[in-house]
């Protein structure tokens, strides 16, 4: 995979990436550079079929710490052309990690302050360290959470999410479980290896039926019933019925043995 100045996208042999923000000495800021970078190695994990899902991380102690302050100060001294240019850049990348055809796992260390929270808020799950510190700041420097706002609100809902938009508490990993925002929340000594019980997990599951499901789910929205959401499903669940691996995960039930998509260590592993 392509190299990159600000990240690293790593693929595992067993089919599935992870995506590293790699600006250490910046704590993992977002500068233009690193936005830019964002979108393209999205691209690359978008054009890949043989990815089974995306990890994204923050190298060092932290996540991310928002926005750059070299990169704000500039921003500060650019017409309102020029920053709508760079609001539409950032937009485009938290609507294309927001509608990645592979499931996506945020995983949490460290500060994730500001345009952090709505990467993490993009993905379908997130986990993280007990001890990571998040904060929608924004209105502490005399901002608003705009771009990333429909993304917190649905991670987290209106009235929390008008909570921490408007008070800037900073609050912690059990925090962020109880409030959506992450799955799950472990003491930092355990994450790496809950990351890789997760990895794991999601390595049993059919590759063709995560993407069937998150654009199920995608089109299922709020669940409001309608006629043409009941004919999509009808649809959906008969059309992976008959798919391959759909035909594959059925006989490999009724004959009591592992699917072609499960290694046979991560199948050993799993009883």
């Amino acid at each position: 995979m392509s190299d990159f100045n600000t990240l690293e996208l790593l693929r595992d042999p067993r089919g599935f990436a992870t995506l590293w923000l790699s600006r250490e000495d910046k704590n993992n800021a977002f500068n233009a550079e690193m936005i830019r970078e964002l979108i393209l190695a999205l691209d690359q994990v978008q054009g890949d079929p043989s990815l089974r899902f995306l990890l994204l991380r923050g190298r060092g102690r932290h996540f991310s710490a928002g926005a750059d302050l070299a990169w704000m100060q500039q921003s500060a001294e650019l017409d309102y052309h020029t920053n709508l240019d760079d609001a539409r850049e950032l937009a485009e990348l938290m609507y294309n990690l927001a509608k990645l055809k592979i499931p996506t796992l945020a995983v949490v260390q460290g500060a994730a302050f500001g345009g952090a929270l709505g990467l993490i808020s993009c993905c379908d799950m997130a986990i993280g360290s007990d001890e990571a510190q998040f904060c929608l700041s924004e209105v502490r420097i005399g901002l608003a959470p705009a771009v990333i706002s429909p993304f917190v609100v649905q991670a987290i809902g209106e009235r929390a999410a008008r909570r921490y938009a408007l008070t800037a508490e900073r609050f912690g990993g059990q925090r962020a479980r109880e409030i959506g925002l992450l799955a799950e929340s472990y003491p930092a000594a355990e994450l790496d290896q809950q990351v890789q019980q997760w990895v794991d997990n999601l390595l049993l599951n059919s590759p063709q039926a995560m993407r069937a499901s998150k654009d199920l789910l995608r089109e299922v929205g709020n669940g409001a019933l309608t006629t043409a959401l009941r004919r999509y499903c009808e649809n959906a669940i008969a059309r992976i019925r008959v798919s391959a691996e759909g035909q594959e995960g059925l006989r490999a039930f009724l004959e009591k043995r592992p699917p072609s998509w499960q290694s046979e260590t991560t199948s050993k592993e799993s009883r």
